[in-house]
């Protein structure tokens, strides 16, 4: 039996509308929360905001973060291949716009009352939970924000190193860095340095938030699940398994206690995201077969994550 379906389409459109959304999301959390309360973060974005700081908004963010990663993507393509440099260049340059326009387009009402009546400690937190959230998303699609996010993926894929963790250490000396530039407000007062000093601590806490919430994303839409299933129609359910979820099936000899009757059990492991599409399929196939659907965690192999532990 053989079943037709737009899956590869429909998974393009998906992860290419989730980076979308990832991007939104990174976008207003930096022009609602961040910029207005003259804070300063990690990766390009941050060194961009230090930029536009020092120079009185002369030079925007959207733009230095433009330049710097057009050079990082360069090294992107080579490594990670031309799949993530495609995804990350539509990230980019979506990024690049509304870093820039985003800024000028929120009414001040807005900015005023959720922002800098907040204060800058709750901005940090809310602002660092909707960028960690972008970059996690897009991230999990096979993208990137770029930046210390292209310096993390291509560490992470020859070893095992948190994507987060290694952002965080890149932060750090990237917001130590911002208390030695001069930094100006939005209506061109010098910040004294008192003010920059509790900046910088609040830019500790904005990467340490960004990191937390990158993790959390990331370990959630990376989960595995492992199917049983009993079915008269195995062949079938093991062949469209195959062919359109593009998975490996084990089909295991089984014996029904009660019956006595010999069976077949279908064992197969794919992502968390691809269940719901598995669960219709095999509704299709069979509407009365048995399932069982445990979450693991751990799944090394083809399809799957790498083991990137280094031989010695």
């Amino acid at each position: 039996m053989s079943i037709n379906t737009k899956q590869p389409v429909l998974t393009v459109i998906k992860e290419y509308s989730l980076i979308a959304l990832g991007i939104i999301l990174y976008v207003t959390g930096w022009s609602l929360f961040l910029v207005p309360n003259n804070l300063v973060g990690g990766g390009v974005s941050g060194v961009a905001a230090i930029v536009q700081y020092a120079t009185r908004g002369f030079v925007k963010i959207g733009t230095t973060y433009f330049l710097v990663n057009s050079i990082l993507l360069v090294a992107a393509l080579f490594v990670l291949g031309k799949s993530f440099g495609g995804k990350t260049v539509f990230a980019v340059i979506i990024a690049s716009v509304g870093l820039n326009m985003l800024q000028g387009l929120i009414p001040a009402e807005i900015t005023q009352a959720l922002a800098v009546d907040n204060g800058k400690l709750m901005s940090t937190i809310m602002g660092g939970i909707m960028v960690g959230v972008g970059i996690g998303m897009t991230m999990s699609q096979g993208g990137s924000t770029g930046g210390t996010d292209i310096i993390a993926l291509i560490v992470n894929k020859y070893r095992n190193v948190s994507p987060g963790r290694m952002i965080l250490w890149m932060d750090v000396v990237i917001i130590l860095s911002s208390f030695l530039v001069p930094s100006y407000a939005s209506d061109g007062t010098l910040l004294p340095w008192t003010e920059k000093f509790t900046t910088v601590i609040y830019g500790f806490i904005l990467v340490m938030v960004n990191s937390t919430v990158i993790d959390l994303y990331l370990s959630g839409s990376r989960q595995s699940v492992q199917l049983f299933i009993l079915s008269r129609k195995h062949e079938a359910i093991a062949d469209m398994i195959t062919n359109d979820l593009k998975r490996g099936v084990t089909v295991l000899d089984g014996k029904g206690w009660y019956t006595k009757a010999s069976t077949e059990v279908i064992m197969v492991i794919t992502r968390k995201s691809d269940l719901g599409f598995l669960l219709k399929m095999i509704k299709k196939v069979d509407p009365e077969a048995f399932l069982s659907v445990s979450y693991v965690t751990g799944v090394y192999g083809k399809g799957f994550d790498e083991i990137k532990e280094k031989v010695k």
